[in-house]
């Protein structure tokens, strides 16, 4: 009767230091605000998390599913884990004399708020390979090409950047990302952390059957509200020269990932460099021309202005009968502005059409903003049409056909 109480163990919730390319997916997502970081680490503070998964599937490279049993009073504080460079070892956890432990899960787990997006990838995606190479163990690629692909009179200086990875393997999929580690260190004296990249290439190759991949980077000269800014890694890729050489990891992401099987329809909406997996997935598309599987394509593409638009030449130079191109443009001379929302409300028929089909993913990639106005114009397409947003929506999450990646 008077054994001693048994110890209380905490089930913590960790991000792992090695693997977590600082893409800020977990701390957006975290509906009560237990994810924070500094310019070393994300973390994860013990006396908010609550266990409720929601940061865990949108995380491209699985560094936030890691979990150590602890004693509760012996919790890894916020401070310590900003200091980390890798996960602590797994320790038994402690037990108090003659009895066994309690393990406590995170107190209390609240339902997460709906993410707007799938958890899973479609049904027919091929097997992604990620996490292949890691900040202790880069990969070492070399530049075979760096070309801009935006008007020369324009601030929009949007490079179209390939890799070539020699014999070396890096499988990839349409809609993965890598990372891509910039020379130097930062203000406080440490190497950078890798930046993120969506790939603009196909899983054969820039060069069909090349064991290379192409990136669409903007040139940073200025952050969100405009003061002027130096991006560390897009200023050092849009400025590396043929037979440069380039630290790469990766590759990420196990979501985002474009339907493998015959007759599967694309709605893709994208803004400036989010057309990057757009244009993997549709240069996939165009390969396959000939061998009939394709089902339909339908693209809404957002910029300011037609010089601003990457890849405008190539994209105006696909046949009509093989991808539906809807251009919105915000700041053309003497046309309204007109952004991708408008447009999705305006061919509402034919989005309407893909919509409910069940063969159809829908992918979004851009500023974090648009998620809300796409959001908006597919409800009011499907409500105008009589029928039930939310229960559509649902079931395009829950069948993994409604992807963002959004930033």
């Amino acid at each position: 009767m008077n054994a001693p109480l048994p110890a209380e163990v905490l089930k913590q919730h960790l991000i792992d230091p090695e693997i977590c390319i600082r893409c800020n997916t977990c701390e957006e997502t975290c509906p009560i605000d237990a994810i924070t970081h500094d310019a070393n680490n994300y973390v994860v503070d013990p006396d908010i998390c609550n266990g409720c998964m929601a940061c865990v599937p949108p995380c491209p490279t699985g560094a936030i599913d890691n979990w150590r049993l602890v004693a509760r009073a012996e919790a890894h504080s916020v401070h310590d884990q900003l200091g980390w460079e890798e996960l602590p070892q797994e320790q038994a956890p402690p037990v108090a004399a003659g009895a066994e432990a309690a393990v406590a899960e995170p107190a209390a787990p609240q339902p997460a708020a709906a993410a707007p997006g799938a958890a899973v990838p479609p049904w027919s995606a091929a097997h992604p390979y990620v996490n292949l190479y890691t900040h202790k163990t880069p990969m070492t690629a070399t530049v075979v090409g760096n070309y801009r692909v935006t008007g020369t009179d324009t601030d929009s200086d949007i490079h179209h950047i390939v890799l070539d990875f020699g014999e070396l393997p890096f499988p990839v999929l349409e809609g993965q990302s890598i990372g891509i580690l910039p020379p130097g260190l930062d203000a406080q004296g440490r190497p950078h952390h890798a930046r993120q990249y969506s790939l603009a290439s196909p899983r054969d190759g820039e060069r069909a059957g090349y064991n290379n991949l192409s990136l669409t980077v903007k040139r940073v000269t200025e952050d969100h509200a405009g003061a002027a800014a130096h991006g560390v890694c897009s200023n050092y890729l849009c400025d590396l020269v043929k037979n440069d050489k380039v630290q790469v990891i990766g590759p990420f992401g196990h979501t985002f990932l474009m339907p493998n099987h015959p007759g599967a329809n694309l709605i893709m909406i994208c803004t400036g460099t989010g057309s990057a997996p757009m244009r993997a997935m549709t240069e996939r598309c165009r390969r396959r021309i000939e061998s009939g599987e394709n089902g339909k394509l339908m693209l809404f593409f957002g910029a300011r202005t037609e010089r601003e638009l990457p890849y405008f030449g190539p994209l105006m130079k696909l046949p009509p009968d093989f991808i539906d191109i809807n251009l919105a443009l915000s700041r053309e001379a003497g046309q309204p502005k007109r952004y991708v929302q408008d447009l999705i409300r305006d061919r509402a028929a034919k989005v309407l059409e893909l919509l409910v089909d069940r063969n159809t993913c829908i992918y979004v990639c851009g500023l974090k903003g648009m998620e809300t106005g796409v959001l908006d114009a597919l409800r009011d397409v499907t409500v105008q049409s009589g029928q039930d947003w939310s229960i559509l929506h649902d079931a395009l999450r829950r069948e993994g056909r409604l992807h963002f990646e959004t930033y």
